[in-house]
């Protein structure tokens, strides 16, 4: 079982690493401008682009449980039927999107702030990069599927191609053009379409085969439809509350001042950086927990759960050890800035309880959505937000400021977890034995 669960987690862990390691590279870029509102300006735009895509992170999610659980019950016309209908509907989304980018733009804005110069700069930042949104959602779904059938090399390939081609080409905007901002979000745009591109040939050069499968009763299939789209929305829900508390925590950090607002965008990148290494160990959890349950293994399935949470605990005792030892290190990597590395030095603390506060959401996420057991996840983000984090972050703010926001956001990652552990006999393991 460790094998399998190795043999997916490890190219999804090289893979997302790229993702990280290019937000870092992209701050690395900015911060060695001269000017903090380099810094603050990708994070506000890279904030609106995460309301987008976070927001429809669904298509990626439900495609790959409900595709892991095709594969289980060995049905490839439903797997490749899956694919096409989540296709549709990223592109009907897409569209909105375009239609739709101005007063998401204003609107944006106008929710998160910052000082003039750096909403100017991450407006001409949004404008670009709003144009890969048909490339970038497809891509989602592309690696959800490629996931739920268990392969995880193609989403690597895609992941690696994607995110070694925007480093160069926003490198070249940057320094070789002088786009600053701009550069980066040009470089991305680009290399999120050769990311599609790549998916497309992947998809004819192993699975070519599945496609005269698919049919115009199975794509309205309404009984699946209708599973479908529950599962979706309560992902959403799931995932808007997410958007809304590193939103909210990125406009306070804005309100406070831009300092703030670039060393809050830094320290972030800590647990974007360990949450794609223990997404890898999560996205393992939704192939192989889809399996088995679309198998009706379920033996197999309580065992690699508990597995699942060995290696998550594994990794964040490792990252726990890595940022305690060497976060100054890393930070004077990411920055030049004097004034933005002195004002991080009081805020280190919180960078080292990252690991061990979140590993339990983080697997746990990838352990439901395997089983497509949507409500709770919803559930247990609605009381994380609105019962942890905002009380905690309006109780603590007169007298911590800047600590009240980290301290939420632990909070809230604690508390994902705690509630998914304590309900996952009853909504998972309860309903499968039933059905035995």
């Amino acid at each position: 079982m460790n094998k399998s669960i190795l043999k997916l987690a490890l190219p999804n862990i090289i893979s997302n690493i790229t993702v990280p390691l290019l937000g870092l590279i992209d701050l690395a870029l900015m911060g060695h401008l001269g000017s903090e509102i380099y810094i603050g300006a990708i994070s506000l735009g890279s904030v609106i682009f995460n309301i987008i895509y976070w927001g429809f992170g669904f298509l990626r999610m439900s495609t790959s449980g409900f595709t892991a659980q095709a594969f289980g019950e060995k049905k490839p016309a439903e797997a490749i039927t899956i694919l096409v209908r989540a296709l549709i509907l990223t592109f009907i989304i897409s569209v909105f999107i375009l239609l739709l980018q101005s007063p998401i733009a204003w609107g944006s804005f106008k929710v998160i702030g910052g000082s003039p110069e750096v909403e100017k700069l991450a407006e001409a930042y949004f404008r670009i990069r709003v144009w890969a949104a048909p490339a970038a959602l497809s891509l989602f779904v592309f690696s959800g599927w490629f996931l739920g059938m268990q392969n995880a090399r193609y989403p690597m390939i895609i992941a690696i191609v994607v995110n070694v081609v925007n480093i160069l080409l926003s490198a070249f905007f940057v320094f070789g053009l002088d786009m600053k901002s701009e550069g980066v979000a040009l470089g991305t745009a680009i290399s999120q379409y050769v990311g599609l591109l790549t998916a497309i040939v992947l998809l004819l050069k192993k699975y070519r085969s599945m496609l005269p499968n698919v049919t115009k009763a199975g794509i309205i299939d309404l009984k699946f439809m209708s599973s479908f789209f529950r599962v979706n929305s309560d992902i959403f829900i799931r995932t808007f509350c997410i958007i809304v508390v590193f939103t909210f925590f990125t406009s306070k950090s804005a309100s406070i001042n831009d300092t703030v607002l670039a060393v809050n965008s830094i320290l972030l990148q800590f647990l974007m950086f360990f949450s794609f290494f223990i997404d890898g160990f999560a996205f393992a959890g939704e192939a192989l927990v889809g399996k088995f349950i679309g198998a009706k293994q379920i033996e197999n399935l309580k065992k690699v759960v508990k597995l699942l949470l060995y290696w998550g605990l594994g990794l964040a005792i490792i990252f726990t050890l890595l940022y305690w030892t060497g976060t100054n290190f890393i930070l004077k990597l990411l920055t030049s800035q004097r004034d933005v590395i002195q004002t991080a030095q009081k805020f280190l603390v919180w960078v080292v309880l990252i690991p061990i506060a979140s590993v339990g959401s983080f697997i746990w996420d990838g352990i439901y959505i395997g089983a497509t057991a949507s409500r709770p996840m919803r559930n247990s983000l609605l009381v994380s937000t609105l019962l942890i984090f905002a009380p905690v972050y309006y109780f603590l703010n007169p007298v911590w400021n800047n600590h009240a926001l980290w301290m939420g956001m632990l909070l809230f990652m604690v508390s994902r977890g705690v509630i998914l552990s304590l309900l996952y006999r009853r909504t998972i393991l309860k309903p499968l034995t039933k059905k035995e």
